[in-house]
């Protein structure tokens, strides 16, 4: 079982709360940072979608940071709309390769973590893969991903009333490959009844970044 423990980081607006994850394998060849949902309503890092997901890129080989953004938890700082909390995911990117320079990175986000860390992804040299749960494209700008050519995978449910499948569907056929999108049936926004199957489509992807690796 992969071991995980609580780390400091030094963020832009102060301290960062986090958890670093070791992958379950040895010589893991990758790292991933997972961004949580909206601070604003609840979101953090341990919410049960990014536990969940930082558990199965840990199990795929993947050495794993999840943090609370900025005034989240012990996190200092203040909510920033979006702006300061892209600085924070660069600011868990940077720990992350000081602890592991040169592998390569996946981003993930979910909900409101999607919008930021996406956006982060795409602009990083070295992450070259990202993974968005929920993207709420109703809510926030995501054309970002139509020059986006990094390895993508989005899962979302088909029940979402708060961030509607709907809505994200236009803008996927727009997005370059390579990419893949899971429609959970019946899967509401926290997809809480559906952990399993975000699990299985997080590692399924995540394991097939660790073998080209290899």
């Amino acid at each position: 079982m992969p071991t995980s423990r609580a780390i400091e980081i030094a963020g832009p607006a102060g301290r960062l709360e986090a958890i670093y994850q070791e992958a379950s394998v040895p010589a893991a060849r990758r790292a991933a940072v997972v961004c949580h949902p909206h601070p604003v309503y609840g979101g953090t890092m341990h919410t049960k979608v990014v536990h969940r997901a930082a558990r199965a890129l840990a199990a795929a080989g993947h050495h794993v940071i999840r943090f609370n953004f900025r005034g989240v938890g012990a996190s200092e700082g203040t909510y920033d709309e979006g702006r300061g909390e892209r600085e924070d995911v660069r600011a868990a990117l940077a720990h992350l390769r000081s602890l592991h320079p040169g592998l390569p990175v996946t981003i993930a986000g979910f909900s409101f973590g999607s919008w930021v860390g996406l956006r982060v992804a795409c602009e990083e040299g070295g992450v070259d893969a990202l993974i968005g749960i929920a993207p709420p494209a109703n809510l926030f700008d995501f054309s970002f991903l139509e020059t986006c050519r990094k390895t993508k995978l989005f899962i979302h449910g088909t029940a979402d009333t708060i961030a509607p499948l709907a809505a994200f569907e236009p803008i996927y056929e727009t997005i370059p490959g390579p990419k893949e999108l899971v429609r959970v049936a019946g899967g509401s926004h926290l997809l809480v009844e559906h952990l399993d199957e975000v699990n299985r489509a997080v590692g399924a992807f995540a394991g097939k970044l660790a073998a080209a690796q290899a």
